[in-house]
This record gives C-alpha cells, sequence and structure tokens, in this order.
C-alpha cells in the first residue's frame, strides 16, 4: 500500500462487484483478481449477492441493503486460492433493473427507471465510488443504462463509475476476441460429444445434440470441431435450403428440411461404411421456429425466450428418423440430446482462469490507473489490456448489445465446413466406388 497522501484513483475507495446473467466457468477468478486488486491497494471491495435482485428493490426505509445477507465486505480470506473453484462466489441472477428502458428518453422517465434508480440510490446509500459489472450482453446494456441515466442526474449529484467485465460461454461478444467461460465450456461438452459418439459407433446409431448459443454459433461450432461432429448447424447457417414462408410470421425454419440435412449426412456417411455419428446444432436455431411452438415458451427478465422448452433436438432427431425411413426403407436410431448446464460451473480451462484473472485485474487498472467512467475491460495480444468505451459495443439509439456472429465464409466457419461430412453425391459416388474395389 502507497503511503503517499495523494495517489493516483483516491477517489475510488469502495468497489462493488455484481455478477449477473448464467454462470460461467472462471466467474470466481474473476471476482478474487478484482477483489485482491483493490483490497492490496488499501480500497474496500463490496461483493453483491445474486446480480441486481436486491439492488433493484433497495429502499432506503423499508429494503435496506443488509451486510451477509444481501452484500459481503470482501476480506482477502474470501477471495485467496479460489481461482480454479467452480460456480460464483457472490451469485448470480438474471434480475433486470433496465427492464422497459427502450430508448434514450426513456432513462428521464420516472416510472421506466425506477428499478435503475434504486440500483444508484443503494451504491450511493453504501457509499460506493465505482462498479465492476460481470456479465453477458444484457448486463453489459444494464452497465450502460446505469452510466447513461447517471448522466441525466443534476450536475452535483454523486456519480457511481461503471467499468464491465465480458462474460458468456457464447463468445457472441464485440470488443474482445474470446470470452472468459467459452474454452471450458467448449471443452467438456466436447468431451461429452466424444462419449455420445463412442456410443454412436457401438450401437450404429447417431446423436443429435443441442448445445447453447442464442444468438450465434460460437460455441456449437467449437464442440463440433473439438468433439469431431459430422455436421454443425446454428443460426448463421439458416438460409433459403432451410428456412419457408410462413403465412403472418415471415422466413421460420422448417423442421423437415432441417431433419432433411442431418438425413443428408446420414446417408453420405452410410456410403462410405459408416453407420454412426453426431450432429451438432446451437439452440438458437430454435428462436426461428414456426411461432406454435413458441407460444407456450416461459421468457426471462430480459424477453428471452427459454429455448430448453423446446427441445430442438428432439423434435430434429424424431423427425429425422421418420424422414430416413421415408428415404432409404430403412429404421434408424437418431437420438436428441441437449447440452449445456453441466458446463457452466465445470472447473474451468487454464486459459479461462488466465484470461478471467486479467479482465478481474483490468477493472482496477480501468477505475484507478486509468481513471474511466463508461468502459468495457477487453484483451489483445497475450492478454493485453485495452478499454473500450460503451458506445462502441452498445448501440446507444437502442440501448441494445449487438452480438458477433460468425461470418459465414470466414476462416472459423471454414474450419467446421472442411471437418464436417460432406454431402456431394458425385464425391460420395466415387468414395463408395473405391470401397467396393
Amino acid at each position: 500500500m502507497s503511503t503517499s497522501s495523494q495517489r493516483k484513483g483516491d477517489a475510488i475507495r469502495r468497489v462493488g462487484l455484481v455478477f449477473a446473467g448464467g454462470p460461467a466457468p472462471a466467474a470466481n477468478a474473476v471476482v478474487s483478481a478484482a477483489a485482491i486488486s483493490f483490497l492490496e491497494d488499501g480500497r474496500e471491495a463490496i461483493g453483491f449477492f445474486h446480480g441486481y435482485s436486491f439492488l433493484q428493490e433497495y429502499h432506503p426505509i423499508s429494503r435496506r441493503l443488509l451486510p451477509d445477507e444481501h452484500y459481503r465486505v470482501l476480506t482477502e480470506r474470501d477471495v485467496r486460492g479460489i481461482r480454479n473453484s467452480r460456480g460464483v462466489l457472490i451469485g448470480t441472477s438474471r434480475a433486470n433493473p433496465g427492464k422497459g428502458i427502450e430508448r434514450a428518453e426513456d432513462l428521464r422517465d420516472p416510472t421506466k427507471t425506477e428499478r435503475l434508480r434504486n440500483v444508484y440510490s443503494a451504491l450511493v446509500d453504501l457509499e460506493i465510488d465505482a462498479l465492476v459489472s460481470i456479465g453477458g450482453d444484457d448486463t453489459l446494456k444494464t452497465a450502460n443504462l446505469l452510466y447513461r441515466y447517471q448522466q441525466t442526474l443534476p450536475a452535483d449529484a454523486r456519480r457511481v463509475r461503471v467499468v464491465h467485465l465480458p462474460k458468456t460461454i457464447d463468445n457472441d461478444y464485440r470488443g474482445i476476441d474470446f470470452t472468459f467461460g467459452f474454452f471450458t465450456a467448449v471443452d467438456v461438452m466436447a468431451k461429452e460429444l466424444l462419449n455420445l459418439r463412442a456410443d454412436a459407433l457401438a450401437t450404429g446409431s447417431y446423436f443429435v445434440v443441442e448445445t447453447m448459443g442464442r444468438k450465434a454459433g460460437w460455441l456449437s461450432y467449437g464442440v463440433a470441431i473439438a468433439g469431431e461432429a459430422n455436421l454443425v448447424l446454428s443460426a448463421e447457417d439458416l438460409d433459403e435450403t432451410l428456412l419457408r414462408d410462413v403465412p403472418g410470421e415471415g422466413k421460420r425454419v422448417d423442421l423437415d428440411r432441417l431433419a432433411d440435412r442431418v438425413v443428408d449426412v446420414i446417408v453420405a456417411r452410410e456410403r462410405r461404411g459408416k453407420h454412426y455419428g453426431t450432429v451438432v446444432l446451437a439452440e438458437g436455431i430454435a428462436e426461428l421456429l414456426p411461432e406454435a411452438f413458441l407460444a407456450d415458451a416461459p421468457r426471462d427478465e430480459h424477453g428471452h425466450i427459454s429455448l430448453g422448452h423446446n427441445d430442438l433436438a428432439s423434435l430434429v432427431a424424431h423427425r429425422a428418423a421418420r424422414r430416413y425411413e421415408e428415404r432409404t426403407g430403412r429404421r434408424k436410431k437418431i437420438t436428441g440430446l441437449q447440452l449445456g448446464y453441466e458446463s457452466r460451473c465445470a472447473p474451468p480451462h487454464a486459459f479461462d482462469v488466465m484470461l478471467g484473472s486479467q479482465l478481474g485485474i483490468g477493472a482496477y487498472r480501468a477505475l484507478v490507473e486509468e481513471g474511466l467512467d463508461g468502459h468495457m475491460v477487453s484483451v489483445e495480444g497475450q492478454l493485453d489490456l485495452v478499454y473500450v468505451p460503451f458506445d462502441e459495443v452498445v448501440n446507444q439509439e437502442t440501448l441494445r448489445t449487438e452480438v458477433r456472429m460468425i461470418e459465414p465464409g470466414s476462416d472459423f466457419h471454414r474450419l467446421a465446413r472442411f471437418l464436417e461430412t460432406r454431402v456431394d453425391r458425385v464425391t460420395d459416388f466415387r468414395i463408395a466406388r473405391r470401397t467396393e474395389r
């Protein structure tokens, strides 16, 4: 600890940490590194329990926040030796204090900003100087709203600085190459897929596996590549060959066409003497199912459909089995299976621990060394820290984050295409003839 009476970043004395959204491997590496950075410099770190659940319900008289019930003043004993541990030390939730705020002018609406104002008031009441937000794209949106909301306050109102650390096993974040937890999730699910591949080989069957990945296919592609799948499809792959016009709904996924794509792979492999295999589908495909499949699906606080409700893998597996029998006159066992939850609190991969730790330290450096506000902490190259303004990763008109998709034709996209089973019928015929000889 410095003994200087005037230190850089002296205004940051008490820092809050909030983790929101789904769990991710290496969450505790982030929390630990961030907290230790502040504690070792003589500052306080406050961990708020379960995301914004308690913060957004704060009231100065009737719902004050209590230590060890709603938050904890972290000590080194709390955060030492936990970088490789499972779960989230301070818990998480999908509570959304920015619900109902859709445009910039809504930030001046006292009704729409009530829960956001509660968060701000709770932080001020606890004398928090800065908030470290850890979470996915919805949590980044909330961090930006809190930052923007404070700009509507009187000039003499207290300011709570906000920095955000990107988290999602989906890896669909703009402004950073890879998010912590992604490689662990890929590794866990790829190993599960390899187990299923061995089962398929033993039984002469197929597995259709659905992985997480609401908007983009990074996770499903990673699992397919590392797990040696024979086909992978995500939302980026939905084109005219897999979609159809539904009156009043626009373009929607045609389950029969999707099933036929799976059957094409099965038939192509059979021509090569292979009677088993695995297929990976990203759950985000389900968002474009016809409305009849989605009407009763529950939604979370951010308005997202619970994609697991539809069990896309089982839907496609069932139809693929039927289409296969129609085309070949034979039966084939095709089983649908969902993967995802088992990967979110798995022991973190070493890279995720290193990445998460650097992001946690980046929160300290952004606030104390750089004096930043309204920035996302990122890395590039050999984990070199960079700081990205919110207005570069959040659309300031819609106040929404912009998801990073896999670019069709990109090298990563082509990698998966090179490694999966090709279904060109001329090629398959020639391979089959060589096999016969």
